[in-house]
């Protein structure tokens, strides 16, 4: 029986970006625009909050400790000591339309992470959303090297990879769509970008996604209060109605990755407040009946 809990109520601005440490047996999630990181034990216990500089668009914990971030102002390496950021590069230093969004890390250990219309720095309100944007992606490999391997996002989301890493799934909240592309494990490389997911009639758009055991593919649509499993040739497999509207993204995790856990938002949306109890609460699903996989760490 499936049975869906709030495991805190953390009432994030934007959360995002759960993700499941094997090794640490606990759960990160970031509030993107209230500039934190969040973090806590399978069962909601130890809650903890880490902050950093300026809004974060995702994260990924490091081969040896701390983690990667995607700052809107670039990568960075973050310490939880001391919450400190150092700054690896930053690709977006010529483009002050755009900050990143939501990322990932591959199997081999390489960062990839998205853009989005600016339309949210704390340091320059007066920047405007770009509708007609083509954001960029990126890939930041061991070595700390910057590759731009795609564009033409404007709300980039939805990375994950298929558990034989030969597909690579990620895809546009404002075109309510996720592709799937070619996926070279060995290099990096994305290939033969195509239609996967469109929005199929639900409300609301894509959000953050994830892949399970089987290969099949997660996704959260954010407005539309949904989760919906698709499988690999994107028919819907099965929907899960969410206790709020405003679901962000999904990962498996738990000491046998078989809990759901799922981020909210309680930002106004268009000007209208958020009053969903639980809204902005992180969320777990139990009771599903399949697993996900262990998320690799950054390689540096």
């Amino acid at each position: 029986m499936v049975e869906i809990r709030l495991l805190a109520d953390c009432r994030n601005h934007l959360g995002e970006n759960p993700l499941w440490d094997v090794q640490g047996e606990r759960l990160y999630w970031i509030d993107s625009t209230a500039c934190e990181i969040w973090a806590c034990r399978a069962d909601g216990s130890e809650l903890r909050t880490h902050y950093v500089p300026t809004f974060i668009g995702s994260m990924a914990l490091r081969k040896g400790s701390g983690a990667i971030l995607a700052l809107a102002n670039g990568f960075h390496f973050y310490d939880f000591a001391s919450q400190e950021t150092t700054l690896i590069a930053n690709p977006l230093a010529d483009k002050p339309g755009y900050r990143f969004n939501d990322g990932k890390v591959d199997r081999a250990g390489r960062f990839f992470a998205g853009c989005m219309g600016h339309d949210c720095d704390p340091s320059d309100v007066t920047v405007p959303r770009k509708p007609g944007a083509e954001g960029p992606l990126y890939r930041i490999d061991a070595d700390l090297s910057v590759h731009q391997i795609d564009a033409g996002m404007i709300c980039f989301n939805a990375p994950c990879w298929s558990p034989d890493n030969r597909t690579f799934y990620y895809g546009d909240s404002e075109h309510k769509v996720i592709w799937a592309s070619d996926y070279d494990l060995a290099t990096g490389g994305v290939s033969n970008r195509r239609l996967l997911i469109s929005d199929q009639g639900f409300p609301g758009t894509v959000d953050g996604a994830t892949v399970d055991s089987e290969g099949f593919l997660w996704n959260a649509k954010v407005l539309g209060g949904r989760i919906i499993r698709y499988a690999p040739d994107g028919s819907i497999d099965r929907v899960i109605e969410a206790p709020v509207r405003n679901v962000t993204s999904v990962m498996f995790g738990g000491p046998d990755l078989d809990v759901l856990y799922v981020t909210s938002m309680a930002k106004p949306v268009r000007g209208v407040p958020t009053t969903q109890a639980g809204a902005g609460g992180l969320f777990a699903i139990h009771g599903l009946g399949v697993r996900g996989l262990p998320e690799t760490r950054f390689a540096a």
